[in-house]
């Protein structure tokens, strides 16, 4: 990912982005800008829609509840999405939106969620989810929208991976792993050669019996721990995302 300006405020906008076009935002983001963020007319911004890069924008406006947006130039390319995975079982309300919010910026390319044995929140709110992953990308200079993926149980999702996912390692963080240490492991996935990669991460009250047992029995799951501490499952999240990107991922 290309520098960016830290200091210019980021909007994510649904519309097509192109040299000299004006956009009519609508009331809630024109309410963001001029009332929240406190800009006004002349004030720039950064706008992106995850598919045509990023564009300084000018700010035209008469009144505090509506505002149009004129591309100027554009500062940074497109880039694509990433591809790595990130699996999780649901939890609840904030926690979740943590959960979101950092897979976005430790680099995943998509986020579904799975439903284990010990799973707590048994519904998951795409729409919190989608506005989250977009907060995110707002903030913390993402050019490419990680997607949003339908929840699934964990066992239907397991039983159609080799032709779902083909050649796609899990990465499975397991609590019960004989080792502290997931660098040995991840050095030789490593050493083979890169495969596209997913990341698994349980619920507060980790996987069943049964969960591992079938998810260690698959020869495209690989277990991995992640350390000598119990986490939290938003902390694993991070824990996870951190050692997997510099071992295999964009940080090396």
């Amino acid at each position: 990912m290309g520098k960016y300006d830290f200091k210019m405020q980021r909007l994510f906008l649904r519309h097509i982005l192109a040299d000299g076009a004006r956009i009519e935002v609508d009331r809630g983001q024109a309410n963001y800008l001029m009332n929240v963020l406190r800009l006004k007319d002349g004030d720039y911004v950064l706008v992106f829609n995850g598919s045509d890069g990023e564009w300084l924008a000018k700010i035209s406006s008469n009144s505090r509840r509506d505002c149009a947006l004129q591309l100027m130039e554009r500062t940074r390319e497109q880039t694509e999405r990433n591809d790595l995975m990130y699996m999780f079982a649901p939890l609840k309300h904030a926690r979740l939106d943590y959960l979101v919010q950092k897979a976005v910026e430790m680099g995943a390319g998509s986020l579904k969620p799975v439903m284990t044995q010990h799973t707590q929140a048994s519904r998951v709110n795409l729409e919190r989810m989608e506005a989250n992953v977009i907060e995110a990308a707002e903030q913390c200079g993402v050019l490419s929208i990680p997607e949003v993926l339908a929840p699934q149980p964990l066992k239907d999702v397991l039983e159609v991976w080799s032709q779902a996912q083909p050649g796609r390692k899990l990465l499975f963080c397991d609590e019960g792993e004989g080792t502290d240490n997931p660098l040995m492991t991840l050095a030789q996935l490593k050493d083979a050669g890169l495969n596209p990669l997913a990341v698994l991460v349980g619920p507060e009250g980790g996987f069943s019996d049964e969960e591992r047992q079938e998810l260690r029995a698959m020869e495209f799951v690989v277990p991995i721990p992640l350390g000598p501490r119990i986490l939290r499952a938003d902390t694993a999240a991070v824990a996870a995302l951190t050692v997997i990107q510099a071992t295999l991922g964009d940080w090396r």
